[in-house]
């Protein structure tokens, strides 16, 4: 186990912090899921993994002391399955949900590629929505719960490049809006997350430091300045909800070390 689960250990006896309550990531493998799901054990919630690739799952479940859900976010039946189990494992419904499976690259709209098109759009569109409704009917009956999917700030900024990102992105901008709309007086708390720029495996393929045109990794946030926000927004009293919350690295300071 990661260090300082010990210490979690002891804050969901006292009813301190995550309390041992249960929570649910997606992209759980990826730089941003499995930096919140590691932020998350360490509050001392339970945490349920979900992401494809079985074996790096694994073997994130076993660090964390989690479970592990390997589901495609797009395939409805296996999303609503991969639910259903952790909700069994847990003995009750879901009371936190982070939406972090994503896919991400850049083409602009006379190059889109169709296929690049519809895998942006279905991980990252479709996969949150396929998410909020395997969950929310037992978050609805409990009248408790909340419901964070990161979008990104490609969702309410044009950037080059971005049209099939911007797209999906700006689509679960919507998407949200709504779902705050039909939970309200539900209980059910939503949080739209956006981050600016996050240096994760995802820019791998592009190298950013060798193109002027894209931010240095230097100067992005970090995986776990997001999972900071997760915990900021999933940790509010009862009754105070975060419709969104917008994330960026301040020019020319570099990151402060956590101790």
């Amino acid at each position: 186990m990661v260090e300082g689960l010990d210490q979690a250990s002891s804050e969901r006896r006292s009813g301190r912090s995550g309390g041992g309550r249960s929570a649910l990531i997606t992209g759980a493998t990826g730089g941003i899921g499995s930096a919140v799901a590691r932020a998350l054990a360490l509050r001392g919630y339970r945490v349920g993994l979900l992401a494809r690739r079985e074996g790096p799952l694994r073997v994130l479940a076993e660090e964390l002391g989690g479970f592990s859900l390997p589901c495609d976010v797009t395939d409805a039946d296996a999303v609503v399955a991969a639910v259903a189990r952790f909700e069994q494992e847990t003995g009750g419904p879901l009371e936190l949900v982070v939406s972090c499976a994503g896919a991400f690259s850049l083409q602009r709209v006379n190059e889109l590629d169709p296929e690049e098109l519809e895998r942006q759009l279905s991980v990252n569109l479709l996969g949150s929505i396929l998410l909020a409704r395997a969950v929310l009917p037992g978050m609805r009956k409990a009248g408790r719960g909340i419901l964070l999917q990161v979008g990104s700030v490609a969702g309410r900024k044009p950037l080059p490049g971005n049209a099939a990102y911007a797209a999906s992105k700006y689509g679960l901008r919507g998407f949200h809006e709504v779902l705050r709309d039909e939970l309200r007086g539900s209980g059910v708390r939503v949080t739209l997350l956006e981050p600016a720029a996050t240096d994760t495996p995802l820019w791998d393929p592009l190298d950013p430091d060798a193109d002027h045109a894209l931010p240095n990794r230097s100067d992005m946030l970090r995986a776990e300045d997001v999972a900071e926000a997760v915990l900021f927004a999933a940790e509010r009293p009862n009754g105070v909800q975060i419709p969104y919350l917008s994330i960026e690295r301040v020019p020319g300071v570099a990151p402060s070390m956590r101790t």
